[in-house]
């Protein structure tokens, strides 16, 4: 089996805590043709000092420092500096099995247009952990069968037939060069699938691995409940503008609409985030900024025009305060958020 050079990108940017965890999870892996690239991206903490002390010990390592730009800016950067065929990612607070490299190159054709995908484990604070697998069925799939089964199901759905993020995954480096010109700093909601969207529509052949949790997701539920992102709805309508361009670039014609239908599907799945983060974070101004989003005019626009099924308890009330924003709805939801985020 040819062994494939491959690029392990790791954006950093304050996480000194998780930094060496992360990395010794790299240097640790089974397989040999591989290169580090620890992207600084301004840190105010020690990361920046421990990504270059962690490099002294492993010539794979190589340690870039940037001014801060934020995470697309650096895993940018990355991919700007690497030299392999292949290109994986990895966020600096999470970790991976030392096996996932070597057990996902074996998975590699050499078609300069795949992508191999494994599933992954949420790892919170508590100890406690959850696996989720990909709603995709494990198997290859050929451009023929991208087209048919994974296409149509990577906008619009409640869950996603492949997860977005660019972690957990192995993609052949000219999907990411073809495809990085839609990824904006600028964009900060939701920002993988400006890369990871595009690239699986130009994807030749996939491979979903069989149940096959490789990557860690820390998931810190403590910085979750608190934080308010106050640009949060405007990110979002940057992210659909981002969203139509991408489609206008990939398709024509009948199919060009049908992707579009799917894209304003999208649209209010992530309105119901910008919904939750005022109801949840925003205590002060929640009610009026829930119903400035409700009210505008695209968005009531947008409602008359496209239905989703919302499965989730959360999105179904989500959906109920967006279609019928009133008083009484919205504060209904801030109810709920606080209910639901004091249990966790």
């Amino acid at each position: 089996m040819k062994e494939y050079k491959i690029s392990i990108i790791v954006p950093v940017y304050n996480t000194e805590k998780y930094l060496k965890r992360c990395v010794d999870t790299l240097t640790g892996q089974t397989y040999d043709n591989l290169e580090i690239l620890l992207v600084d991206d301004g840190s105010k903490d020690g990361s920046g000092k421990l990504c270059d002390d962690l490099a002294l010990g492993d010539e794979r390592i190589r340690v870039i420092h940037k001014e801060n730009g934020g995470l697309v800016s650096a895993w940018k950067r990355g991919v700007d500096e690497s030299t392999g065929e292949y290109i994986s990612f990895v966020d600096s607070d999470d970790w991976v099995d030392i096996h996932m490299i070597g057990e996902m190159a074996a998975c590699l054709s050499g078609n300069e247009k795949e992508i191999i995908v494994s599933d992954y484990v949420i790892e919170k604070e508590d100890g406690s952990t959850q696996y989720v697998w990909q709603k995709l069925p494990p198997g290859e799939y050929d451009r023929q069968a991208v087209e048919r089964e994974v296409i149509p199901n990577l906008l619009g759905q409640e869950r996603r037939y492949v997860a977005t993020s660019r972690c957990m995954k192995l993609i052949a480096r000219k999907l990411i060069e073809d495809n990085y010109q839609y990824s904006d700093p600028a964009i900060w909601m939701a920002e993988d699938s400006t890369i990871t969207i595009p690239a699986l529509f130009d994807c030749q052949r996939l491979v979903v691995m069989d149940h096959k949790a490789y990557y860690h997701y820390l998931y810190v539920t403590s910085s979750m409940i608190h934080k308010y992102n106050k640009g949060m709805y405007e990110n979002i309508k940057l992210l659909r503008r981002m969203t139509e361009k991408i489609l206008r670039d990939k398709f024509q014609g009948e199919k060009l609409s049908e992707m579009q239908k799917k894209a304003d599907q999208e649209h209010i799945f992530m309105i119901f985030l910008a919904l939750k983060n005022e109801a949840r974070g925003n205590p002060e101004g929640y009610k009026k900024n829930i119903l400035d989003i409700c009210k505008e005019r695209e968005v009531r626009e947008l409602c008359r025009s496209t239905k989703v099924t919302a499965g989730e308890n959360a999105n179904r009330l989500l959906y109920l305060v967006l279609r019928h924003p009133n008083g009484v709805t919205v504060r209904l939801l801030r109810l709920a958020m606080i209910i639901y985020y004091r249990g966790q």
